[in-house]
This record gives structure tokens, C-alpha cells and sequence, in this order.
């Protein structure tokens, strides 16, 4: 199973002025490359990878870009083979036309394969620098593992990254067990489970959101332009950011990590977050909730360890239906949180909804099929318009 073991490192001043060179090369190939097959485009015509790393060859002889010879061509060339991938995607209908690199928004990072860097004794050094890099070793890479690629990347608070990616034999399918557990997310709890159990949200975002809020005043006053003030300022705002994003990651992977090492089948709801954040009055709180980066670790890590992952249909009306009878109320406001069936059962609407989640997704799994019982609710709101009108707490 290959695997990217990141870690930070601090750069000396000449690693770190040849690593920006390197992502200002990266990101105008990038650039160049994507206009030259624009062109081609409109002209009906289609670009190979084979044609720009010729056009690359070309560049590099230019006055205008004999820059481009002064650092490692193995990072320029894997930028030309990540474009023939965005496009390959784009003809496959999985993703959009590819888009051109901004200096300012766009990820400063550079992949280098084998032949771009030496590994030995623990000791990484990258193509055009004399010293290895001071990594910070957070965690052993597997016994005996050798990088087959190294891609470094800065973030926007300015920390520096190195993702090595490597053979892992530790990653092998977890002893099979017969537990399956129904996971409903929301807002008032991030997760719920079949179980009973509710996992509290512990609101990231709305804890650091003082802190952010006094960055970005700060930031807005500041003169517009490329000033050191301004990218001072513009640094704090990041560092908050990552700090958000940081406690985030970390709490998901726990969470995940937890629900495949305990379950064999986990059934989620198949919700459309890109949709729901546009109900501006809780974009931040769904945002902050994470679900699809929620559900996107699931599902890798499912496939790591030989679990199952069972997504039921988003217009599933788990809320409504009562898991003792299978009565299906007629209406369900959201300001209800329990409820009683006319069999006498009385329900956490939450837990009510994971219970039922998770007796879809083991018919799923045992037919084969679908489920989509309706496409809305009686009252012509869909469920999923429903699951994003809740308040934010």
C-alpha cells in the first residue's frame, strides 16, 4: 500500500530561496503549458504531454526564460504530467477545464521523483542543494521504506512541508467483525451514532473566531499592494487559519480512525455539503462541521483496512420514520428533537435517524440496491433542504 508520510521542516535561507525559485518555475510552466494547449484548443487541435515538455525545452533556451535552467527540471516536468491529468480528467467529464496558477492564491509546492532527490540514512537532499533538509521526524517512516516521490510545499502561514510517499506494510485489512453502526451528522452534535452515542461538536472555527476576526480587521486596514505590513498581516490571518484547520484534521482522524477500527460496515447519508453552505446563515457552521472532509477519510481509510463504507440516498427520510414500526410521520419540524410514534415508541431524533441509516445501508449492502424510498418530503422541502435549516448553535 503506498502512503505519504508529511513532516515539517526548517529550511536554511539558500534552501529556502531555491524552493520559492523552484515554485515560481513550477507555477509559470504550469501557466505557459495551459495556454499553449488553450490555444490548440480553440484551434481544434489537442496537446500532448510529449508536446510541451518539447515547447519546455524550447522556453528554457528563450532570453526571456533561461531562468527556467537554474533550478531542478524533474519539478517542471512533473507540473507538465499534473496538467496532462487535470485534462485527462476534464475529456473524462470528472473535473473542470484546468485553471491557471495565481502567484498569490495558488499552493506553492514542486514534486520531485526519484531521480530529483537522494535518501540515505535518514537524510533527504533535494536536486541543486548541497545540504540535506532539517525534517522534523514526528514519527518513523516504515522500516526500510524508500521514497519513490518527495513533493514540498509552504503553506499560508509560511510552515514548510515535505510528503514523502512510500511503500507501508502496516497498512493490511483488520480482522473481519460483525458490527455495523449508522453514523447522522449535524450541528448540534457532529456525529451520532446508531448506538446511541452522540459525539459533541467542538466548533473549531467558533472558538478561535475572536482572534480571527481581530487578524482580519488588522489586515483590511492595511495599505493595498505587496507591502510587508500587509504580508505580515496577511501571515496572522493564516496562522489562525492553520491553527483552526490543524485541531480540525486532528480530531477527524481520531473519530474515523475509531469508527473503522471498531466497525465493519459504517453507513453515512449522502449529503450534498457543496449545495448546503449555500444557505448563508449556516455556511460557517457546516464548513466548520466538516463533513465531506469527514466522510473523505472515511472512505480512504475503509479502504486501508478492508471495512465497508455505505452511503444511503440523501432524500432517505431517516428523520421521519419511526425505527420500531416503520410508521412514516407526515411532517417533522426541526425544532422537534423527540418524538413519539403511535406504536408508543418514543425517539431522539437524532439517534432515530442513525438507527435507520444504518437498517438502509445493511439492505444496501445485502441486496445490492439503492435506496431512495421518495424523492421529498410531504411538505415539498427536500430532507436534505431540511438537514441544512437548522439553526446554528
Amino acid at each position: 500500500m503506498k502512503r505519504a508520510f508529511k513532516y515539517r521542516f526548517r529550511p536554511t535561507d539558500a534552501q529556502a530561496a531555491e524552493l520559492s525559485r523552484t515554485f515560481g518555475c513550477v507555477r509559470k510552466v504550469y501557466n505557459l503549458a495551459l495556454a499553449a494547449r488553450t490555444e490548440a484548443w480553440a484551434r481544434q487541435e489537442r496537446v500532448n504531454y510529449n508536446q510541451t515538455s518539447a515547447m519546455l525545452t524550447v522556453w528554457k533556451k528563450t532570453e526571456e526564460l533561461a531562468y527556467l535552467s537554474e533550478v531542478s527540471s524533474v519539478p517542471l516536468q512533473q507540473c507538465l504530467r499534473h496538467l496532462q491529468t487535470a485534462f485527462t480528467n476534464f475529456f473524462g467529464k470528472r473535473a473542470k477545464y484546468p485553471r491557471f496558477k495565481s502567484r498569490k492564491k495558488s499552493r506553492k509546492s514542486a514534486e520531485y521523483t526519484t531521480s530529483g532527490f537522494r535518501f540515505r540514512d535518514g537524510m533527504l537532499t533535494l536536486a541543486k542543494m548541497a545540504e540535506p533538509l532539517d525534517i522534523v521526524w514526528s514519527r518513523p517512516l516504515p522500516e526500510g521504506a524508500k521514497p519513490s516521490t518527495v513533493t514540498v510545499s509552504q503553506d499560508a502561514a509560511g510552515r514548510w512541508y515535505v510528503s514523502m510517499l512510500c511503500d507501508d506494510p502496516s497498512v493490511k485489512p483488520l480482522p473481519e467483525t460483525s458490527a455495523a453502526v449508522g453514523v447522522d451528522v449535524g450541528l448540534d452534535h457532529l456525529l451520532t451514532l446508531s448506538t446511541g452515542e452522540k459525539i459533541a461538536n467542538p466548533g473549531h472555527e467558533r472558538r478561535d473566531r475572536r482572534q480571527l476576526a481581530k487578524a482580519q480587521q488588522v489586515l483590511a486596514k492595511k495599505a493595498k499592494g505587496d507591502g510587508a505590513n500587509r504580508r505580515k498581516a496577511r501571515r496572522k490571518v493564516a496562522k489562525v487559519y492553520a491553527r483552526i484547520a490543524d485541531r480540525r484534521r486532528d480530531g477527524l482522524h481520531k473519530l474515523t480512525t475509531r469508527l473503522v477500527r471498531e466497525n465493519q460496515t459504517i453507513v453515512i447519508e449522502d449529503l450534498t455539503v457543496r449545495n448546503m453552505v449555500n444557505n448563508r446563515s449556516l455556511a460557517r457552521a457546516i464548513s466548520d462541521a466538516a463533513w465531506s472532509e469527514f466522510r473523505s477519510m472515511l472512505e480512504y481509510k475503509a479502504a486501508w483496512y478492508g471495512r465497508e463504507v455505505i452511503a444511503v440516498d440523501r432524500f432517505f427520510p431517516s428523520s421521519k420514520l419511526c425505527s420500531a414500526c416503520g410508521t412514516l410521520q407526515d411532517k417533522m419540524p426541526l425544532n422537534v428533537r423527540t418524538w413519539t410514534c403511535d406504536c408508543g415508541t418514543t425517539h431522539d431524533r437524532d439517534v432515530n435517524a442513525a438507527i435507520n441509516l444504518k437498517a438502509a445501508g445493511l439492505a444496501v449492502s445485502v441486496c445490492g440496491a439503492g435506496v431512495r424510498p421518495q424523492r421529498s418530503t410531504p411538505g415539498g422541502q427536500s430532507a436534505t433542504k431540511q438537514k441544512a435549516s437548522r439553526r446554528e448553535p
